[in-house]
């Protein structure tokens, strides 16, 4: 579409689906979101921007192939789902670290769920931009 309105429009509806995404990554992984409802949120935001200002324009924001992020989520979530063989224990069991932990307080959590969560926000994000972007560019 060759709009001045919806080109404008959309870069700023594009980063705020995009920080509405990440918000609902970390969200979710307490409460109802994670990274599934994360990666469309995010596509989303890129897809509007393609429909808007092309999708050259939105390959070259995006500044990685679609594929290739959707593959490095893929790792992170096979690496995390993984990590707990380390400990002995059976795959995709939870494994917990706490930075900065005290006697008062645990500190921050950081846990291979978190990290499985990320790998699905990623694949969930590049596939979708592949098969959108692919199919806008046949048209």
């Amino acid at each position: 579409m060759n709009s001045l309105i919806l080109r404008v429009a959309a870069r700023y509806l594009a980063a705020i689906l995009l920080v509405f995404s990440i918000y609902m990554l970390f969200r979710g992984h307490n409460e109802p979101g994670g990274g599934f409802i994360g990666g469309l949120i995010g596509a989303t935001g890129f897809i509007l921007y393609a429909v808007a200002c092309g999708t050259k324009e939105a390959r070259a924001t995006l500044m990685v192939e679609p594929q290739s992020i959707a593959m490095a989520g893929l790792a992170a979530a096979l690496i995390s789902a993984f990590a707990s063989a380390i400990f002995g224990d059976a795959p995709f069991t939870g494994q917990w670290l706490f930075i900065g932990a005290t006697d008062e307080s645990k500190g921050i959590p950081l846990s291979t769920v978190l990290v499985f969560d990320i790998g699905v926000y990623l694949v969930v994000f590049g596939a979708i931009l592949t098969l959108v972007f692919a199919m806008e560019e046949e048209i």
